[in-house]
């Protein structure tokens, strides 16, 4: 009986998206009191094959380590900042978030906050409802004609600058990775952070927190912006200096500004408490009904659908791969996988570069995903927890390069994948393709054409081109008692170098094994196994 993947949802998600793991084939146990018990759900997490989060539960080195058995962590939302996902990687663990199913109610709250900033009505509320009628004291500002910056034009802050459009305001935007064809289709215009800062009357903010974003606007940015500009966070807490932009507002340099994230949540206290020119809401982006919703059910959606089909969507440490392609790519994936254990097994030297070269239709495939599945096999041989996650993390910290290239059909095969690893001494080469029965096939070694189906136990051996050499062997695996299910020759030319590959019933003893490398005629033997 085919096992059914087991998923722990930790936070609070709605009964609809418990379900849809259910309908989707998974187990699923609902223990949302589980993300405020940090002890309780170190005892269980070995158990379970998905965790389904939101905010409250922190998934940390300590956890991760104590989830023996998980393979996808799933977040209900955006930002993962409660996720270690270096040790997640490490681990082979996917980490997901649902990055557009809140994406409007974001925006709508950005454009709130700028409203409530521009016509102070949260304190034009506070005083009215104390029975004071103080008019004169909350003159506001239109935002018609103003000129609106954003930093960070995404997702959200594309939403941000079409409704702003919409409210006849001019849209500046700064993004490193803005297109200007982009920008003409969004209507605004693109220029660099030293442009926005002194031609922004109203800035908000739309990009992720990164070593790079950190205190983005500090006390030097604030000496830059325009007199009386108003400023909006509802991305993320420690873009902005607090103490800077307190001072900054205390000066009347800064207008206003709304605020629904900060550096430390809960935020109890803030340099920006208590200022009569700044709204503050707790982290309110993404809290309505219907985002919580979309993104509950948008995190069960995926978190199924890769653990029972292996499709990997909207994943922050590993290439997605669509429910529609997978059966088209997962054949791929196993021969990339294969073509890295062949040399990762027959190389004893450590490995400085990785070269693969993509051809025919395979070159139009998910190359990155395969790519991840290469350096799995390759690495596996040297340790034993790695897999398509944690192989290119692992690479890169041992200084690994990776070199991908993509050609054209360039032989009789429709797409292959060929394979070059440079070491400390040598280079060794490897070629293979799929078939029709979706079996993984080595068409080349060390630049000898061959055809040979990969099987579990293999035996790969080089020598010179000469006769007797297929008889002897034959000979020596009788008399070992060792039975040949498939024999696989190629040479480079008559007389010059060969090599063999040889699947066999079940692993070669190594007593066997250590009699064939002393045998005068083989020049070097190697036993395979391949998981397949």
């Amino acid at each position: 009986m085919t096992h059914k993947p087991r998923v722990l949802v930790s936070d609070a998600l709605s009964p609809t998206a418990v379900e849809i793991f259910r309908e989707n084939g998974c187990e699923v146990d609902f223990k949302p009191e589980l993300g405020k018990d940090k002890d309780a759900l170190l005892a269980v997490i070995g158990d379970y094959d998905g965790l389904a989060i939101r905010s409250a539960t922190k998934a940390t080195e300590k956890l991760i380590d104590a989830a023996t058995n998980l393979k996808v962590i799933g977040r209900a939302g955006i930002g993962v900042d409660n996720v270690d996902i270096k040790s997640a990687s490490r681990r082979g663990i996917i980490v997901m978030n649902t990055p557009f199913g809140n994406s409007i109610t974001t925006a709508e709250h950005a454009m709130s906050m700028m409203m409530a900033v521009a016509r102070q009505i949260p304190a034009a509320d506070a005083s009215t409802q104390a029975g004071k009628w103080e008019k004169s004291r909350f003159m506001g500002v239109e935002l018609t004609g103003k000129t609106l910056g954003l930093i960070g034009c995404g997702n959200i802050g594309s939403i941000v600058a079409d409704r702003a459009i919409g409210m006849k305001m001019r849209v500046i935007a700064f993004d490193p990775f803005l297109s200007e064809e982009r920008a003409q289709q969004l209507g605004v215009e693109k220029v660099t952070l030293e442009q926005l800062f002194p031609r922004a009357d109203f800035i908000t903010l739309h990009t992720p927190l990164t070593d790079k974003t950190r205190n983005l606007i500090d006390a030097k940015a604030l000496e830059q912006v325009k007199e009386g500009v108003r400023i909006v966070n509802c991305a993320r807490g420690g873009l902005i200096d607090e103490a800077a932009l307190a001072d900054a507002l205390k000066a009347g340099k800064v207008a206003g500004a709304g605020i629904d994230v900060f550096e430390v949540e809960p935020a109890t206290d803030s340099p920006l408490f208590g200022l009569p020119n700044v709204v503050c809401t707790p982290h309110l982006g993404a809290a309505t009904k219907e985002a919580q919703e979309n993104v509950a059910l948008q995190v069960a959606e995926q978190m199924s659908a890769y653990l029972t089909r292996g499709a990997v969507t909207n994943a922050l440490n590993m290439p997605s791969i669509s429910a529609e392609e997978a059966p088209r790519l997962i054949p791929f994936v196993k021969l990339a996988e294969t073509l890295g254990s062949f040399v990762g097994q027959v190389t004893e030297s450590a490995v400085k570069q990785v070269e693969i070269l993509y051809d025919g239709h395979v070159s139009e495939m998910n190359t990155k995903a395969l790519s991840s599945a290469v350096l799995a096999g390759l690495l596996r041989s040297q340790m034993s927890d790695v897999n398509m996650v944690s192989a290119p993390v692992m690479a890169s910290e041992r200084g690994i390069k990776l070199v991908e290239m993509n050609r054209e059909k360039s032989g009789v095969f429709d797409g292959y994948i060929q394979l070059n690893v440079i070491t400390e001494e040598t280079s060794r080469s490897i070629a293979g393709t799929v078939f029709s029965d979706g079996k993984p096939r080595f068409i080349q070694i060390k630049g000898i054409n061959m055809e040979a189906e990969a099987g579990e136990h293999m035996l790969y051996t080089t020598n010179r081109d000469v006769p007797g050499i297929i008889g002897r062997l034959g000979g020596m695996f009788g008399e070992a008692g060792i039975n040949i299910a498939n024999f696989y020759l190629g040479r480079d030319k008559a007389g010059g170098d060969a090599i063999s590959l040889i699947s066999v019933d079940a692993a070669v003893p190594a007593d066997f094994l250590e009699m064939l490398k002393n045998a005068p005629e083989i020049d070097s033997a190697k036993a395979l196994e391949f998981s397949l």
